[in-house]
């Protein structure tokens, strides 16, 4: 059976630099893989390319076995498949949270309102947020805001949930409860692929975790080997300054 998400040599550059060089990664049905790493590493980039917003240079994009990187793909048909989350909350500020949530399933996959509507309601009793549908995103925390773009992210049950360091443009207080909105997604069973610089998160609720330097996966495998027990001297190197920042 072919994963939902199959990465084939990814490269990707930006003139001179390259930010990506050569990706292999497989994350499969009901898995929950975190991408970890310092700044500049190409976490956020490989997401990016996996969601078909950067062009890439070299190899191949797998979505349940079809390469939606071919340059032949319409990649907003690929993007149906795929939910994504980033760092800023990029809420419409002129729609309600309701309107937002079911602003893509009505205009891209055709949905009628009153069916978008029923399941962006479900979706916001899912993340706490039924009794703010009729309200604005000024009105709400950012961590409230976090939450609706996730509910928005899932309005049309995508295969692959992307989510970039979600909770880095929150306050401390408010990153506990986006963390707990995701491991239940995780519990039940949604296939997920994020970055983070949350480790006991990722401790508890990945499957696999992938450390990322120069724009190479330098070591993967279970939390407890790769946060606890790392292969790579350059991956213990990067875990002793977090531990070292109270991080882990």
């Amino acid at each position: 059976m072919n994963p939902v998400l199959g990465v084939r040599g990814l490269v990707k550059r930006y003139g001179d630099r390259t930010a990506l060089d050569g990706i292999d990664l497989d994350v499969h049905e009901h898995e929950v893989v975190v991408l970890i790493g310092p700044s500049g590493s190409g976490k956020s980039t490989l997401l990016r390319c996996v969601d078909l917003l950067e062009e890439i240079d070299d190899g191949q994009v797998l979505l349940d076995g079809v390469d939606v990187s071919d340059p032949r793909v319409d990649p907003d048909v690929a993007r149906r498949g795929i939910g994504v989350v980033f760092q800023s909350f990029n809420l419409f500020p002129h729609m309600t949270v309701l309107d937002n949530v079911t602003l893509a399933p009505r205009h891209v996959h055709g949905v009628a309102r009153e069916t978008a509507e029923s399941r962006a309601r479900d979706l916001l009793d899912r993340v706490g947020l039924a009794d703010r549908a009729d309200a604005y995103p000024d009105r709400l925390s950012g961590g409230q805001q976090q939450r609706v773009a996730i509910a928005r992210s899932l309005a049309y049950d995508p295969r692959l949930l992307l989510l970039d360091e979600i909770t880095s443009a929150l306050d401390p207080e408010l990153v506990g409860e986006v963390l707990a909105l995701v491991r239940e997604l995780a519990e039940q069973g949604r296939t997920i692929l994020m970055a983070t610089h949350e480790m006991g998160f990722a401790r508890r609720v990945a499957d696999r975790v992938c450390f990322l330097d120069g724009g190479r996966l330098i070591e993967q495998g279970p939390p407890e080997q790769v946060l606890g027990d790392p292969e790579h001297e350059r991956t213990r190197r990067f875990l002793a300054r977090i531990v070292d920042a109270g991080r882990l």
